[in-house]
């Protein structure tokens, strides 16, 4: 699995040193309340890596033109809080994107656009901070640093969400940065003649866990367009990086079809509403069987890891 920058302690183990006994003491641990499980749950959230660690280790696999990736984009014109909160996660994946090909001007392009969503959902007030940290680093090229801040700056996001009891927007955020991280690592790797880095973007189990905690949410949100979608998207993703033994043409078809199907959905999530409030229509992706693996493909592939 991919590793991150920044790992949170569950909750429910704080509160078990919490509640450890003196020496000598009766151990006597309450059960979770469910403030706590609640808690758990967004700390373990918050403990999946950003996309922004692959393209690191793609950058170190393939060297990519990331100049050429970057891509303009702004934050969608909606009232739809679900939709918000999946596009913090496609613009801080751009943000990533951007620190790799070290381009200021979009980072900070990148920084207001996650500012103006923030004010959408009414989580900016303890982010004017972070957005003139953006800004000041991008002016001097400090890209490690404008790399951590942009971590910190998704980080923030969520836990503010989690604040105002937002917590189902949190895996939002989560899902839809992997999915634009998908999109991009996959078309770097088609780009390679040999597919080069096609081991560092194996991470079935990760897709798989995002698009769970999708499925998880209430209805009314896992029930919207770009949630439902999204969460499609992620399962074709896992189905696909799951299958093993292929030859290089079925492994090159089975990275096309997740770059595709991610970009669908990718620009369903930046598409604004339309007059009547709805967003406009996406063409939804379509799940296509797993090529099969060849006869002599014994057991499955282990997740790549890839460490700072």
């Amino acid at each position: 699995m991919v590793t991150g920058r920044h790992f949170a302690i569950p909750a429910f183990l704080i509160s078990l040193f919490l509640c450890l006994p003196a020496r000598g003491a009766t151990p006597s641990i309450p059960p979770m309340t469910e403030a706590q499980r609640g808690e758990a749950v967004f700390l373990d959230a918050m403990s999946i890596p950003c996309p922004g660690e692959v393209f690191v280790a793609l950058n170190k696999v393939c060297r990519p033109n990331w100049a050429t990736l970057v891509t303009p984009a702004t934050a969608p014109v909606t009232t739809d809080r679900a939709q918000l909160a999946l596009a913090v996660g496609v613009l801080a994946a751009n943000g990533y994107i951007a620190v790799e090909a070290q381009d200021g001007q979009q980072v900070r392009n990148v920084g207001r656009e996650i500012m103006s969503v923030a004010k959408a959902l009414g989580v900016s007030q303890s982010l004017l901070g972070r957005g003139n940290s953006l800004m000041e680093f991008a002016e001097n090229n400090a890209w490690e640093a404008l790399a951590d801040e942009l971590e910190a700056t998704e980080n923030e996001v969520k836990a503010t969400m989690v604040e105002q009891k937002d917590r189902d927007l949190v895996c939002m955020t989560s899902a839809a940065a992997w999915l634009r991280g998908f999109e991009i690592a996959s078309g770097v790797v088609l780009a390679t003649e040999s597919l080069q880095g096609i081991e560092v973007i194996r991470q079935p189990e990760l897709a798989s866990k995002l698009a769970a905690q999708l499925g998880e949410l209430p209805p009314r949100l896992k029930g919207g367009a770009q949630v439902a979608l999204t969460r499609e998207a992620l399962d074709s993703v896992a189905s696909l990086l799951k299958a093993n033994g292929l030859s290089k043409q079925e492994s090159r078809s089975t990275l096309q079809k997740i770059h595709d199907d991610c970009s669908v959905v990718v620009k369903s999530i930046l598409t604004s509403a339309t007059a009547s409030g709805t967003p406009a229509p996406a063409s939804p992706p379509t799940v296509s069987p797993v090529p099969s693996p060849s006869p002599k493909a014994t057991g499955t592939n282990s997740s790549a890891s890839v460490t700072k």
